[in-house]
């Protein structure tokens, strides 16, 4: 699997190819893969026991003795997999569809359609998504014929001909369709997080649906695996289009291609990619979308993955009642290329305007190997987030501004791949010497005794807290179905994994990290093989709001027993305290597992003292007066907990987290931190380096320019949060006892204390007594600089050049101060408008005008009293559809459509998500922060809840009409000063371009 590095710019309601991460690994760590002990034994065959009647058919399912998710693994007559776990912390279940087919399955003529295919699994069948499926199937197969016509046509101009044909054709066929009908209906039953990703290996469909719908999700699941219609296909197509460009415009992710196209030269891992090529995206067919679909979607290939709040026996009888008519079909055999060795580094190059670095990657067997075992056991020793040589020698040392190692561990193959960026003035190449050198000292043995001892142990621990999420539950089930192991022995891998002794491991180094490397330099620069994928011209199909199949209809009005809402009480549900300093304690008890959190917050940031961020960044490189700062980052490793500390602009979490059984040693340790660190000259002066470094990085990523440098001065002006930090003077001039002060007077601020964890509060606040060492009397929090926010008085349109093929568009328009009066009505708003796929502007935007991959809105209340709300609006899209994406945004924003059918879906949403929705363990206690900071004393939803029923469209439109249509806007644009029409940009208000340096202020 592959991490997603670049997150998307707002809340974005498409499609996003998100492969499931099953551990959570700590950020910097990057890895994707942690193990644990266990003592699995044989599976057994177990008759489920739970009917009366002698006609029930029974269901035998398997077990493994210890599992901790108590998972029953089921195999239907059809060949159906299903996994099932019982966990009732809230009463949803989180679904997972798996379908064992990725790209790696694509035809070599037809790449990205494994993906393609995907994205119209959300289309519906012939009962879904459709008002008249006989006259909509005879435009559709005449579509189908015209695309293959399309495909085999050289000519441009009969190309252009035939496409116009199929956009006319279309058209008639979108008028029998009803678009977003599947996100709809999952809405109306109350889903969230409808979503799917394809990776090499597989298509995987989620849903995290309430416990009482499981009829219904069962009905709607089976239907689409059972047929798939490729309706409203040029504009998913064009979608798709986005998607690539989005693609184009990522460094990283080209990167990460030219890494795999040269690590694997002969398999599909690098000869070809999910997304598939800019020709086989213009040449799409449609007969080949259906073949592959008819081979892999069917039931002997899939598996059901479920974890929640669930029934065994009547889940499973649900599920075959609708899955078990489907039929199996023999699937083709996959082959894989063997691959040649690599005898000596391949060296390439990727030129692009984000920052430099280096990724170097190596090629290790498949993922049921002991050798890919053992990988991941040397991506820890390298990279854990503590105290792998990565960790320490290069991030802890300085060495690099930023490095770590992450697994892409596979069926056929799995790499290992090291990455790292540059300090100013570093050569890459010195960066992958640094990195090689890294593994010459696995090679070699050169690390203490204890790491492997303890990666086991952290394994453990982060496995456990990792199964206090259902996502992660359920998508244990995916990776062992998608592996084709045997759960017992997907279990058993965590016992094996402690099994790996520091010999093997130096085998396997030596065996696999010789010159055998592909080393990919990113470069800051103009790419000169720069392509994007062309605009086709599109007439905008309807998407039929207030019609309905019969099949919606049907299972909508299917009867469901009502879940009613748990609203949080504070003062029942968080036991406050005092410690003998008088520093109040907020307590909530874990009663799961042996994990605890431990927080003190202070209401001060880098608002009161711009060095705060520095100091709490300082602190990972001081040590004590007994350890050295890597002797501390050892220890803490050792004993399975970990701590931070990181201020915001009016808020400062210390933070300590791991095994409870660690408490005390591990609280004692961090406070011998934190009261007496040990100023480091040196350590400052690289630090200071790396942020001056950080921060040119930072003015090259687009992510960065627009969603903080822009916004920041939007909202603001010039001198804002954002830019309110020290100058490069000032960061010079910088002694070490001057953040090590600051540090040493966290403790002395009024400050509060939250704690979720097993042991009792009296005991708690015994230990605190003693190991927190606090003043008699603690000092107030100094005076914070006020940033006034700016009115907008006029309409604006603020741009920055960036090279790149798409331009993203922000809509900002500033709205009240903080009102808990509306919350009800901006949540019901911000649900029907441009809160999912099933929204109005997901709809017109995507669906209908095809103008972009991402589209959203969103009115967004102040997170604190006496701050402004701000109704922000987003679009990605290619530069040449400017105009009409920000035309059609406007329109929406100035003129909301009306559509009682999908105001319904929306209260129903919101009402179902808060009946099922369970606040639980710590998030108990950040509920209580986030409510004070709004001068709550009670669980806002309950108004959201009680109020969003009764709430007609003519509410909706009061609130719109009030604070959004009409209103002055302030415009943000980031896109490649060639392209963009600046011409149309005018029509929205006066035109700036702004530098990077007025909106980054250096």
């Amino acid at each position: 699997m592959i991490p997603l590095f670049l997150a998307l710019p707002v809340a974005s309601a498409s499609i996003v190819k998100k492969p499931f991460l099953l551990f959570l690994p700590a950020i910097a760590a990057l890895s994707l893969t942690q193990c644990q002990t266990s003592k699995p034994v044989a599976a057994t065959d177990t008759p489920s026991a739970t009917t009366s009647s002698a006609s029930q058919k029974e269901y035998k399912y398997q077990t493994v003795e210890g599992d901790p998710l108590k998972a029953r693994i089921y195999t239907l007559d059809n060949g159906l997999t299903v996994y099932l776990s019982d966990y009732d912390d809230a009463p949803r279940i989180q679904t997972y569809m798996a379908v064992r087919a990725g790209s790696k399955n694509d035809p070599h003529n037809a790449t990205g359609l494994a993906h393609y295919l995907e994205h119209m699994v959300f289309k519906g069948t012939s009962k879904l998504g459709t008002q008249n499926w006989a006259a909509e199937k005879v435009e559709l197969d005449k579509i189908e014929a015209l695309y293959e016509q399309y495909r085999a046509q050289t000519d441009v101009a009969s190309r252009k001909k035939l496409y116009h044909q199929i956009d006319s054709v279309s058209s008639v066929a979108a008028k029998y369709a009803v678009a977003n009908e599947y996100d709809k209906v999952m809405g109306a039953i109350g889903a969230k997080g409808s979503n799917a990703y394809t990776s090499v290996e597989q298509t995987v469909y989620q849903e995290d649906i309430p416990s009482n719908q499981i009829e219904k999700w069962a009905a709607i699941q089976s239907e689409r695996l059972g047929e798939m219609v490729p309706r409203l296909f040029h504009t998913e197509l064009e979608a798709v289009y986005e998607e690539k460009n989005r693609g184009l415009d990522s460094d990283f992710r080209k990167e990460l291609e030219m890494l795999n196209r040269n690590l694997y030269q002969k398999h599909e891992y690098g000869t070809q990619t999910t997304i598939g090529t800019i020709e086989h995206l213009q040449n799409p067919s449609i007969t080949e979308i259906k073949k592959y679909f008819g081979q892999y979607y069917v039931p002997n290939n899939v598996a059901l993955c479920l974890s929640g709040d669930l029934d065994y026996d009547q889940t499973i009888r649900v599920i075959n009642q609708y899955f078990g008519k489907l039929q199996s079909k023999p699937v083709p055999a996959y082959t894989p290329a063997k691959e040649s060795p690599i005898t000596a580094p391949i060296v390439k190059e990727v030129i692009g305007p984000d920052a430099e670095n280096v990724m170097l990657g190596y090629r290790f067997p498949g993922v049921a190997t002991r050798d890919a075992l053992v990988l991941r056991m040397l991506d820890k020793i390298l990279t854990n987030g503590q105290a792998g040589l990565i960790d320490l020698n290069l991030n802890q040392k300085q060495a690099v501004l930023s490095a770590a190692s992450f697994t892409d561990i596979n069926n056929d193959y799995s790499s290992h791949i090291l990455y790292a960026t540059p300090r100013q003035g570093q050569k890459l190449e010195q960066v992958r010497d640094l990195l090689l050198g890294q593994l010459e000292k696995v090679k070699k043995g050169d690390f203490p005794e204890w790491l492997i001892p303890a990666i086991i142990n952290n394994e453990q621990l982060q496995r456990t807290k990792s199964y206090e999420s259902n996502e992660a539950r359920a998508g244990a089930f995916v990776e062992a179905f998608v592996a084709r192991e045997d759960w017992k022995d997907y279990l058993k891998q965590f016992d094996d994994f402690a099994t790996i002794t520091k010999e093997e491991v130096v085998r396997v180094a030596n065996q696999y990290y010789g010159p055998s490397y592909v080393a990919v330099y990113k470069r800051t620069g103009q790419d000169p093989n720069k392509v994007k994928v062309v605009k086709p011209a599109i007439t905008p199909v309807p998407v039929n709001r207030e019609v309905a199949s019969e099949f919606y209809k049907e299972v909508t009005n299917k009867s469901t027993p009502e879940l009613q809402p748990v609203f949080l009480d504070y003062k029942k549900d968080i036991q406050e305290t005092k410690l003998a300093s008088g520093v109040p304690v907020f307590y909530t008890r874990n009663a799961e597992n042996n994990l605890f959190n431990l927080y003190y917050v202070l209401d001060m940031g880098t608002n009161n003292d711009p060095r705060l961020g520095l100091a709490a960044d300082y602190l990972q490189y001081l040590g004590t007066g007994k350890y050295t700062a890597e002797q501390l980052q050892q220890e803490f490793y050792k004993l399975g907990c970990s701590f931070a500390v990181s201020s915001g602009q009016d808020r400062i979490f210390v933070s300590l987290s791991g095994l409870d059984s660690n408490f005390e040693p591990a609280l004692q340790l961090f406070e011998s931190l934190i009261n007496a660190p040990k100023p480091d000259a040196a350590a400052l002066q690289n630090m200071v380096a790396g942020e001056l470094k950080s921060r040119q990085d930072a003015k090259l990523n687009k992510g960065v320019i627009l969603n903080q440098a822009m916004l920041n001065y939007a909202k603001y002006g010039s001198k804002n949060p954002f830019t309110s930090r020290l100058s490069e003077k000032e960061l010079k001039a910088l002694k070490p006892e001057q953040l090590t002060t600051l540090i040493k007077q966290i403790p002395t601020y009024q400050h509060r204390v939250l704690y979720y964890g097993p042991r009792p509060a009296t005991g708690l606040v015994t230990t605190l007594n003693t190991d927190h060492k606090t003043p008699a009397t603690l000092k107030a929090v100094p005076a914070a600089k006020d940033f006034a926010e700016q009115p907008m008085n006029a309409r604006k349109v603020y741009w920055v050049d960036y090279n790149m093929v798409q331009a993203e568009i922000l809509f900002l328009t500033k709205g009240d101060i903080y009102d808990k009066n509306i919350v009800p009505t901006v949540s019901l708003y911000n649900e029907y408008f441009g809160g999912s796929m099933g929204s109005i502007v997901f709809q017109e935007l995507r669906e209908s005008k095809a103008l972009a991959y991402s589209a959203s809105s969103r009115y967004a209340n102040a997170d604190k009293l006496g701050r402004s709300s701000y109704n922000l609006s987003y679009i990605g899209t290619q530069s040449d559809k400017l105009p009409e994406a920000m035309a059609g945004m406007e329109a929406l924003l100035n003129d909301m459509p009306v559509a009682e059918a999908n105001l319904q879906i929306a209260k129903n949403a919101i009402r179902n998500s808060i009946a099922t929705e369970r606040i639980t363990k710590s998030d108990v206690l950040f509920s209580y922060e986030r409510a004070k900071r709004l001068g709550l004393d009670y669980d806002v939803r309950r108004d959201v809840y009680e109020k969003t029923q009764n709430m007609s469209f003519a509410d909706l439109q009061k609130f719109q009409q009030a604070k959004v249509k009409g209103q002055n806007q302030t415009i943000l644009v980031i896109g490649s000063k060639d392209r963009l029409n600046f011409k149309e940009l005018a029509k929205y208000g006066q035109v700036q371009q702004l530098t990077l340096k007025e909106i980054f202020g250096y």
